[in-house]
């Protein structure tokens, strides 16, 4: 992990924003995903288990849980892929994943405001946000 002092200060802050308490393990946790969206929990895992040896898988994913339920975080699911962790959560976009890869990158909202996509058939509920995952080849591996 390789946070400052001041950016620590600032992950922490974020972290109390939300009604959390601050830890180690979750201002670890935040640090990677500001430096790595669309990043999964053992990739996280790995990216901390030196600097926090006492921490284990489980407590990353109920770091993660905390976080996303707070609204801290937005947890995405793309098919045959773990659940992804990213930063980005006060707007409506959508994510484009490579089929090959797995490369994940962000796509602002097609249309307007939220959800911006309009379903056939609400069947009684009120829509508020879509969520699309368009897959394709990413440029690395068009050219690969």
């Amino acid at each position: 992990m390789t946070t400052d002092v001041t950016d620590a200060a600032a992950l922490a802050d974020s972290i109390r924003s939300v009604g959390l308490k601050v830890t180690e393990p979750r201002v670890a946790v935040l640090d990677v995903i500001e430096r790595e969206p669309h990043i999964d929990a053992e990739r996280i895992f790995q990216s901390i288990r030196t600097s926090l040896p006492g921490t284990s898988v489980q407590a990353v994913h109920g770091v993660l849980a905390a976080f996303s339920q707070a609204g801290l975080l937005r947890r995405i699911e793309p098919a045959h892929s773990p659940a992804l962790y990213e930063r980005r959560v006060d707007d409506n976009h959508h994510h484009i994943v490579c089929s090959a890869c797995g490369a994940v990158e962000d796509v602002d909202c097609a249309v307007g405001h939220s959800p911006c996509l309009v379903p056939s058939s609400a069947s009684g509920f009120q829509v508020q946000s879509a969520e699309v995952n368009f897959w394709g080849l990413c440029p690395n591996c068009q050219t690969g």
